[in-house]
């Protein structure tokens, strides 16, 4: 291995394990911190950028003082891949064997296997080679297995899930495919699935190619198919669809389901004379039936009710039982929102939303004693709906908190692995994606008593995102502090009191967006604790935020509570209409409430159309009652709800 050990100059890491004794004595509710030596966090970081250069006597110097310090490795790592050579093989061998299937593993052999790809170094490669998704590397293990003698019959067939995808294959993988599509796996039927999948979601722009693969006869299903993609409507223009043929009716069941979202009459009146132009699949039909039902819905179209009444009862899944109670409870007739949901699969009759609805109908139908029996039973429960119940019957709510027992022996075993101490370690050097890698592998090699433990010293030592979801995980939900921490407490309590909001609100918002994950990042660029757009942070600051700006946790928090003050107060005060804004955007709720006719609070709630922002306006605030809950009273919050209405 790199480096000799410099006798009698070692400076021992003071780290994990200054706290790690093994004592009995030690109470089980005190928190374990874990402490890090920042000499060598000093040194670590020192070290790394001398690595351009690791055969320096300074490099020598720093990484012989780390010997002990659990981040030794990811120097070794990085030496053997920028300074990587066919000799370094032995050495390469024994790390990824130390650290197989680790954080440490795959950054480490991906670079080696590439490299001996460019060497064509076959043997070697099969060697170290592992099942990926990589398709450059797959390509590479196909080629050298089949030059080491391996039978084209058992390599070639693998190919065809690889070329089967919605994209553009690497270049590195053509003399593979030359010889798969020689041997007569490249059919038609293949062809035509990529095209599918290039389609619906893929890129389209690959279509052209694919269609030239196609027999002559056929290719104007390609043409078709690529037009459809760019414009749906060309659905309504059938006499494009002249064979009538599985094929097009395939493309033409694809196009309808994206029509309908577009241009719903078009969409309605297109599919009504397709019934009788093609043989469609009584499964197509279905799932016409399904999208049409739920795009009408969305759209509070006229029609909505007539296609959900359309849809088969055994195939009605939970999005589908939303809608339909969507649409009834619009119209408030209780008795028909009492059969409707009478006539509900039994599967849907044990989820609390159904009891919730079910009792209000009971008793907004006079049948009050077994309205009150099934609110009574329902409040029992720690959930949106429960605190519902428990407010509408007038009593405190149960949050069913249930703290885990740990002992300080439990947590002291657990962090003898080496993992765990990477992980922590990383944590505090503030690289989390690398801290999260380490995390999750760590909890690989851990049963669900100790991912419990591990979730309770994520907590004690600030990483709370690492503990809800762990939490989450295993399946434990009832230690209430662990699964909801007053995280960054300080900082959103200063913030929410300087604009004055309710502080649990914004530490709902900020559990419900990141789960304090400080550097959250959301597919559509929302960044940090409590999920800021960039251009909603620029606006609040009044100049110009980073990416790293919006990371730092006070910064954040600091502009989310003055965003929530501007919503609350563009909301005349309605918290339940600023959370929804929050997360769908103010434009988009006074859309809504423009559509909408004055509905009670909690079927306003119910009928938002974006499943997302619904969904998110129930957990703020069912979030918010944990935040402020007060034993033996009933919840403000939910009194609020229960007796506001929405609309109009």
């Amino acid at each position: 291995m790199y480096g000799e050990v410099v006798k009698n100059s070692l400076k021992i890491m003071v780290f994990l394990f200054s706290l790690l004794i093994f004592s009995e004595g030690i109470q089980a509710s005190e928190n374990l911190q874990i402490i890090t030596d920042i000499e060598q966090q000093k040194n670590f970081l020192k070290a790394e950028k001398l690595l351009v250069k690791p055969y320096t006597q300074q490099y020598k110097s720093l990484y012989n003082q780390l010997h002990y310090y659990p981040l030794q490795p990811y120097l070794d790592q990085r030496r053997l891949i920028e300074t990587m050579q066919l000799s370094s093989a032995g050495e390469i061998a024994i790390f990824l064997e130390k650290y197989k299937n680790s954080p440490l593993d795959w950054p480490l052999r991906k670079a080696w296997l590439k490299f001996l790809a460019k060497k064509g170094q076959g043997k070697a490669f099969l060697a170290f080679y592992k099942p990926t998704n990589n398709e450059v590397l797959n390509c590479q293990n196909m080629k050298f297995s089949m030059a080491s003698g391996l039978s084209e019959n058992i390599i070639l067939p693998q190919m065809t899930d690889l070329w089967v995808v919605g994209k553009s294959l690497d270049k590195v993988c053509d003399p593979i495919i030359k010889k798969w599509q020689q041997a007569g796996y490249r059919t038609k039927d293949i062809v035509w699935q990529r095209i599918a999948l290039a389609a619906d979601g893929g890129k389209h722009t690959l279509i052209p190619y694919l269609t030239g693969l196609l027999p002559k006869d056929e290719q104007y299903l390609g043409k078709l198919w690529h037009q459809t993609r760019r414009d749906p409507a060309t659905v309504t223009r059938l006499n494009k669809f002249k064979h009538k043929s599985e094929k097009e009716a395939q493309i033409y069941v694809y196009g309808i389901k994206r029509l309908i979202w577009r241009d719903p009459n078009s969409a309605i009146a297109s599919y009504n004379k397709a019934k009788q132009h093609f043989k469609l699949t009584e499964n197509q039909q279905q799932q016409v039936a399904e999208k049409f039902a739920i795009a009408l819905a969305s759209k509070n179209h006229i029609k909505a009710h007539d296609w959900l009444a359309e849809l088969n009862p055994e195939n009605i899944n939970s999005n589908i039982m939303q809608w339909q109670l969507t649409e009834v409870l619009k119209q408030q007739n209780w008795q028909l929102i009492l059969e409707e949901l009478m006539s509900m699969p039994a599967v849907f009759k044990e989820k609390l939303q159904w009891k919730y609805w079910y009792a209000r109908a009971l008793i907004a139908t006079n049948q009050l004693a077994d309205g009150q029996d099934v609110m009574t039973e329902l409040a029992g429960n720690r959930h949106y709906y429960g605190f519902l119940a428990a407010s509408y019957l007038e009593t405190p709510v149960s949050l069913q908190d249930s703290p885990l027992a740990i002992s300080a022996k439990e947590k002291n075993t657990i962090l003898l692995h080496p993992a765990a101490k990477r992980a922590f370690e990383l944590y505090y050097l503030g690289r989390y994606v690398q801290a999260r890698r380490e995390w999750r592998y760590w909890l690989s090699q851990l049963n669900s008593r100790e991912k419990l433990v591990a979730a309770k010293l994520a907590n004690e030592n600030g990483w709370f995102d690492r503990a809800i979801f762990t939490l989450s995980q295993v399946g434990y939900l009832d230690d209430v502090e662990l699964r909801f921490p007053k995280a960054f407490d300080q900082k959103i309590n200063q913030h929410a009191q300087s604009h004055k909001i309710n502080p649990a609100w914004a530490f709902a918002i900020a559990r419900r967006e990141s789960s304090f994950m400080t550097d959250a990042h959301s597919s559509v660029g929302a960044k940090g604790l409590m999920q800021l757009m960039p251009k909603t942070a620029k606006q609040l600051k009044r100049g110009s935020v980073s990416r790293q700006y919006l990371y730092n946790a006070e910064n954040n928090i600091k502009l989310g509570t003055k965003y929530l003050r501007k919503l609350l107060d563009k909301n005349k005060g309605n918290h339940v209409l600023a959370t929804a804004s929050y997360n769908a955007g103010p434009y988009r709720v006074k859309r809504w409430l423009k559509d909408a006719k004055t509905l009670p609070a909690d079927i306003w709630i119910e009928t938002i159309p974006y499943k997302e922002t619904r969904n998110y306006v129930k957990s703020v605030l069912a979030y918010q009652e944990i935040y402020q809950h007060k034993p033996g009273q009933v919840s403000s919050i939910f009194e609020q709800v229960i007796n506001m209405n929405i609309g109009g």
